[in-house]
């Protein structure tokens, strides 16, 4: 009796230092885990993940999608969110949607620009990027584009690449730069104008997402496309037979944001995240390997990027456009809707 009572007690005593065991490994997998939701260029988060891998042993589950898309999931979520990190899209899309995304201020905030610090709580800016043109130089003829006027040229009806801006952040950048550009605000009938009759050259194609526009153009689909830098010219530094346009109206330059999910179930390593992307590591990265505007203090850009001293950049006013978004997008919905009558 005693024999079996002891066998007893040892198998037991084995089945609890073996579920403790599987409970640790679980717990280990989770606390080494970080779900990534992105709209950024494969450049980018082929070069920033890996290095964030890397120093710190976190593994990032990455999920790529549109802006408004990855923003919709996580209204979807909310209470029981899947991800943890929204890393990209542009600040003032972002700044509509505070109650999605938890407090939190990077230990290197005093080392970003002066101008591009969070100064909101919830979203750290880590690079900027401008609305630009992306031009196939191999179709593009004797046609002439250095200019958003420029678009409206007959021979590029059906041949221009542009995303719908209410998915894309990149897309709805360029309406706002365009209104500004051409009308000299938001509201004015002289952009809006300018607007209806691009969307008729577009001739109905509009492309699913920011990165349909510039792999488009790269793959001689369309001969221009309405787009941003950093994929654009990652392209003119590997070689593609393309040219970055900067509208001689002017370009704006947003800054891209990363924000904590709310709820996040792995909230530590998200907090990690968004300190190594405002790191001096990370920055160094993204001015020296890529193809985004740094935003860290006494980061040198790489000689493949046109200084901004040479850009046309003109000012967006992001509080205007952060309460009046959805009026905008209304606007817009109309005279697209309009267009194809």
């Amino acid at each position: 009796m005693k024999k079996q009572v002891a066998v007893l007690l040892i198998i037991f005593a084995l089945v609890v230092f073996t579920s403790a065991c599987g409970g640790d490994s679980g717990s280990e997998k989770t606390k080494d885990k970080l779900v990534v939701y992105s709209p950024n260029s494969e450049a980018i988060v082929n070069t920033i993940i890996p290095l964030f891998e890397k120093e710190t042993g976190i593994k990032v589950e990455l999920i790529s999608a549109g802006t408004g898309e990855l923003i919709k999931r996580i209204e979807t979520e909310k209470g029981n969110p899947n991800g943890d990190v929204m890393f990209g899209g542009s600040k003032a899309q972002a700044l509509g949607y505070a109650d999605l995304f938890e407090k939190y201020t990077s230990k290197n905030n005093d080392k970003m620009l002066q101008e591009h610090q969070n100064v909101n709580g919830f979203l750290t800016p880590y690079g900027a990027d401008g609305s630009v043109l992306l031009v196939n130089t191999d179709l593009i003829g004797d046609v002439k584009i250095d200019s958003y006027e420029d678009l409206l040229n007959p021979k590029l009806k059906g041949k221009i690449a542009a995303a719908d801006p209410a998915s894309s952040s990149s897309a709805f950048a360029q309406l706002t730069n365009m209104l500004l550009a051409k009308g000299g605000d938001y509201t004015s009938e002289k952009g809006w104008d300018y607007v209806d009759k691009l969307i008729k050259n577009l001739d109905g194609k509009v492309a699913n997402g920011s990165s349909a526009v510039h792999k488009g153009v790269a793959d001689g689909e369309y001969v221009v496309g309405l787009t941003y830098e950093d994929p654009a010219v990652s392209y003119v530094r590997d070689g593609a037979p393309v040219e970055v346009i900067y509208p001689k109206e002017g370009a704006v330059y947003l800054d891209a944001g990363a924000e904590i999910i709310k709820g996040a179930k792995h909230i530590d390593n998200a907090k990690k995240f968004i300190d190594f992307i405002t790191s001096e590591k990370a920055q160094n990265a993204f001015a020296s390997e890529l193809t985004i505007r740094a935003l860290g203090k006494n980061v040198k850009v790489a000689d493949y990027m046109t200084p901004l001293d040479k850009i046309n950049v003109i000012k967006e006013d992001e509080a205007y456009v952060e309460k009046n978004r959805d009026k905008i997008l209304d606007k817009y919905m109309d005279v697209f809707t309009d267009a194809q009558e």
